[in-house]
């Protein structure tokens, strides 16, 4: 067990509603998780929005100047802006001052600070962010990956994506013998383009990947699978769709209610139903996803995050560190690592297909 508080830093001037709402949900997480979170940004605004809260033992304000805007190339960004929020936050981690870091801001320059300062796990490639959805079945999830890190992807890369996202989805959501899918137009092996082909054979021949077949986009929310694998651009795109229609659906359930009494009444009686619903399939129940790859935890949030979804955020943040899911990924990295050195003395002449 962890005899210390764990160490988080967040990046207070990430996303829409910073840095007051990004303030709020890192209040509430060091009330509630046991966590010390390290605000990294303007420290007069930072001040401002925790008010009197300010003397918390459990807070601590790190000065950075300036963000990475969205309409920013992140690398460009990254490079020019050392005291950047997100700059600053990655360095609290490679410093060994904070443990993981938590943005709601450019989720680019997240990655390309993650990378240039800390650098990937040894035998991962490119990283990839793991989105978790609802599904149909109550008790279960399902990660997506990648759900926007990486546009364009290889075989090997998805490749890795579906064995850190088993990793994942086994130490951190609970799931004992997790169900690997490969995201395609078909269930047939022979379905789909090039890479998609050719990813579905790496993931039928390794050994490591408890690969089931390929996944219809009608069946990504089944419950059939624990873990789906795609490239960032379609995987954003069906995140931000996912989204879209979780806010719909409470939208229509709010607008279909009776009017008047009547309403109030069953309103009354809906509540504790409606309120399972919405923390079902509302995004901001999960907080964001972690870029699964790099040598650090680093949980990605949307843009429009508010208190609620930074909160939980720092939990994932949290369970991350507490399952020691990046320990568990190298650790299966090495293994197939050795393994394949056994079986191919040249395979350091291997180029990733």
């Amino acid at each position: 067990m962890r005899s210390t508080r764990a160490k988080i830093a967040v990046d207070a001037m990430g996303g829409d509603y910073a840095p007051d709402e990004i303030v709020a949900g890192a209040l509430r997480a060091t009330e509630e998780l046991d966590v010390d979170v390290l605000l990294v940004g303007d420290r007069d605004q930072i001040q401002s929005s925790l008010g009197e809260h300010i003397t918390s033992s459990h807070i601590e304000i790190v000065p950075a100047e300036g963000i990475i805007s969205m309409n920013e190339e992140p690398l460009v960004g990254i490079k020019r802006k050392p005291q950047a929020s997100i700059n600053v936050a990655m360095n609290l981690v490679k410093d060994n001052r904070a443990e993981a870091v938590v943005s709601a801001g450019h989720s680019g320059a997240a990655m390309a600070a993650g990378l240039l300062r800390l650098g990937r796990l040894e035998g991962i490639d490119r990283p990839a962010i793991g989105a978790v959805f609802p599904t149909l079945l109550a008790s279960k999830s399902v990660i997506l990956l990648d759900a926007g890190a990486m546009v364009d992807c290889r075989p090997k890369f998805l490749e890795q994506f579906a064995l850190m996202g088993g990793i994942y989805s086994k130490y951190a959501l609970g799931v004992e013998q997790p169900k690997v899918g490969l995201l395609n137009i078909g269930e047939e092996s022979s379905k789909g383009n090039d890479v998609a082909i050719r990813t579905h054979k790496l993931l039928q021949d390794n050994p490591q990947i408890p690969f089931i077949g390929n996944v219809e986009g009608k069946d990504v929310l089944s419950g059939r699978f624990d873990v789906v694998v795609c490239d960032g651009f379609v995987g954003n795109i069906l995140l931000k769709f996912a989204e879209g229609v979780g806010d719909s659906v409470l939208q229509i359930l709010q607008e279909e209610l009776p009017k008047g009494w009547r309403g109030r009444l069953g309103t009354a009686l809906l509540k504790p139903h409606l309120k399972r619903i919405k923390q079902r399939i509302d995004h901001a129940e999960r907080g964001g996803g972690l870029l699964l790859g790099i040598a650090g935890i680093c949980i990605i949030s949307h843009g429009s995050s508010q208190a609620p979804s930074i909160f939980n955020a720092i939990r994932s943040a949290k369970d991350a560190m507490d399952n020691q899911v990046l320990e568990r990924i190298q650790s299966h990295c090495n293994q197939s690592s050795q393994a394949s050195a056994s079986e191919n003395p040249k395979a350091g002449e291997y180029e990733s297909g």
